[in-house]
């Protein structure tokens, strides 16, 4: 089975998980900066969100450049990474709205980490199905920032109950990780 048909419907998906979170921002009541500010805690989830989908959105393009196969395993997982990504809108929009209370720092963090381990699955089922030649798992090595995050995303669903300023900046340091290109994959498929 070719990988086309799974790229294009998983960036249909994220294209729509983007829409709707802007979607849920709120217009301001106001034409002065005073507005504005009543709405900063859901600006900044979105903010963090975005990043996040565009993290998502960037590393699968390069992880289906270094796939060869498509099972049905490995729909299978897509499928379970973009259920995860597409609870971004509902966990952005309850913690925006509710300015970071704990339950829904937490709530997103939850889903951050069941995320990161769908990715987790989804990249061991294209290694599997690829066999012991798998261009993924030649690039992707020992993985420090794979098996990194789920713990940060622990750390920050436990600390969003005593301290959610520490939640956020465990989410926002995982995100800024995430940032730093990542150039294994490429290095892998054209060593030039």
């Amino acid at each position: 089975m070719g990988k086309n048909r799974l790229e294009a419907f998983s960036d249909g998906v994220l294209a729509i998980i983007i829409t709707i979170m802007v979607l849920e921002l709120k217009v301001p009541h106001g034409s002065d900066f005073s507005a504005l500010a009543p709405l900063l805690p859901s600006f900044w989830s979105y903010v963090l969100s975005f990043i996040y989908v565009a993290i998502y959105w960037n590393n699968h393009h390069h992880l289906l450049h270094a796939t060869r196969h498509v099972s049905a395993s490995v729909l299978w997982a897509n499928l379970h990474l973009l259920f995860w990504l597409s609870l971004f809108p509902f966990a952005t929009g309850w913690m925006g709205e509710n300015h970071f209370a704990p339950l829904p720092t937490a709530a997103y963090g939850v889903v951050l980490l069941m995320a990161a381990i769908a990715w987790y699955l989804l990249q061991f089922s294209i290694m599997c199905t690829d066999g012991k030649a798998s261009p993924l798992k030649r690039a992707l090595g020992r993985d420090w920032k794979g098996k990194l995050s789920p713990l940060g995303y622990l750390l920050g669903i436990a600390a969003s109950f005593w301290l959610h300023w520490l939640a956020q900046a465990i989410y926002v340091l995982l995100a800024l990780l995430w940032l730093i290109p990542d150039r294994r994959i490429e290095r892998e498929i054209d060593p030039h």
